[in-house]
């Protein structure tokens, strides 16, 4: 498995690199993972981008200092603040119409994996009026009440499939604050009190010590340094 670390430069030249990582395990064949602290940016999936109020939308977080860009992977707005976790698993398929539920079942265990290692007892779901809802959620106890802390999409083609996921590790005021006129713009119920991150539920806060533990997980052990390659 090949192992990319670190980002690019500039959100449109890291957005690229993601690209060129599914081509290359489409064409080669050999499975690969992505763990990284994504520039500060608000990522409006597919739906966004037909909403009524989108343009609103997108000059409501450029305003807050979250340059705008859409996504492939995943449903609604997501914020990074360069602190948060952005993660992927590439693996080539056969078969894109089988597989599906089993990649999911496999990232949601890796990512819990990885939280417990981190000091963070998660499970699976989230709370209603939560950011970029979802079935393929990850939720904890944060000060007396569950918050949602991770989601997961899943993009398949005819040769490769990636899940996707963000990870919120600390900056939980800021992205609930900037999401929260974004959803309002969009007309998507939101509830600012849903979003948690790793360190409201008492874990380690650090982001590179969380994206080590990530990669860990979704690796399956730390990677041979032969399969490490660095994009920054």
């Amino acid at each position: 498995m090949r192992v990319y670390c670190d980002r690019a430069d500039t959100i449109e030249a890291d957005r690229a690199v993601s690209e060129r990582l599914v081509e290359r395990v489409a064409d080669e064949r050999e499975p690969a993972v992505r763990v990284w602290r994504p520039h500060r940016q608000v990522a409006f999936g597919r739906r966004d981008a037909r909403a009524e109020g989108y343009d609103e939308a997108r000059a409501v977080a450029a305003e807050r200092g979250f340059p705008a860009v859409e996504r492939e992977v995943g449903g609604r707005a997501v914020a990074y603040t360069g602190s948060t976790v952005a993660f992927a698993r590439v693996q080539p398929v056969a078969d894109p119409r089988s597989g599906l539920t089993e990649r999911y079942d496999a990232a949601t265990a890796d990512l819990l994996d990885a939280l417990d290692s981190l000091g963070v007892d998660a499970r699976e779901g989230e709370p209603a009026d939560s950011f970029c809802p979802g079935t393929h959620s990850v939720q904890a106890d944060c000060g007396g009440r569950a918050r949602k802390l991770a989601g997961l999409a899943q993009r398949v083609r005819a040769d490769a499939a990636v899940v996707a996921g963000v990870l919120v590790v600390r900056d939980h005021e800021a992205i609930a604050s900037v999401l929260d006129p974004v959803y309002a713009a969009l007309d998507v119920p939101f509830d600012p009190e849903t979003v948690g991150s790793v360190a409201r539920a008492g874990g380690e806060a650090d982001p590179d010590a969380v994206v080590r533990a990530v990669e860990r997980a979704l690796v399956g052990g730390e990677p041979a340094p032969a399969s490490v390659e660095r994009v920054g």
